[in-house]
């Protein structure tokens, strides 16, 4: 038989998927406790008692997932090659990633007015360290070892960050097809831009 604490741990997950679904497909202030409770199979009473809120709910969800992306994405910074090598690697590690997963690291732009006060420090806090903190250690090392022009690495690795949301989107995936030629075209903005080296013709 199943221990308490496991069969809490499911429930957990259980309404987080749930609520991860709905807070997707509805702005926020649509998603009610009462259609997670019935997403997720459990009682009114069964979610109040591991998410009080849905404020709470919401928060705990995104914290989860951006630790999972914080520690996946680590992985590129920690590995050895140069700049270019461990941004594609963060890149495509991101650009795997199911389409669901993807998508929820935009809800943190998209919600964040809805929070205040420690709540809303927090969610940015998580966000920063997932991506472009990853992002910018990795811009860092390439401004040092020259790979990179001088710059400020914040503002590289923001850029950088804008140019990878953008082609996740449906017009690029049309454009571009697979995670690839998307991998290659963010690289190439970044690292060459879009200009036609000198000596050849368009």
């Amino acid at each position: 038989m199943a221990s308490q604490d496991s069969r809490s741990a499911t429930t957990i997950a259980k309404i987080r998927a749930a609520a991860r679904t709905l807070f997707l497909a509805r702005n926020y202030a649509d998603v009610t406790t009462d259609m997670i409770a019935r997403a997720a199979a459990v009682t009114k009473g069964g979610l109040y008692h591991h998410f009080p809120s849905k404020e709470l709910l919401y928060i705990s969800m995104m914290l989860s997932d951006l630790e999972g992306k914080r520690a996946l994405f680590e992985q590129a910074v920690a590995m050895k090659g140069t700049c270019r090598d461990r941004l594609a690697r963060l890149t495509r590690d991101f650009l795997n990633l199911p389409d669901e997963e993807r998508e929820l690291i935009r809800l943190v732009r998209r919600d964040i007015n809805t929070f205040h006060g420690e709540d809303r420090n927090r969610l940015i806090r998580a966000y920063q360290r997932a991506l472009p903190e990853q992002v910018e250690a990795i811009v860092r090392d390439g401004i040092a070892a020259g790979e990179l022009a001088a710059a400020d690495p914040r503002l590289l690795s923001w850029s950088y960050v804008a140019l990878v949301e953008i082609v996740i989107g449906d017009h690029a995936a049309r454009v571009l097809g697979g995670t690839e030629s998307r991998l290659d075209h963010v690289l190439g903005l970044f690292f060459d831009g879009a200009e036609v080296p000198a000596g050849v013709m368009a």
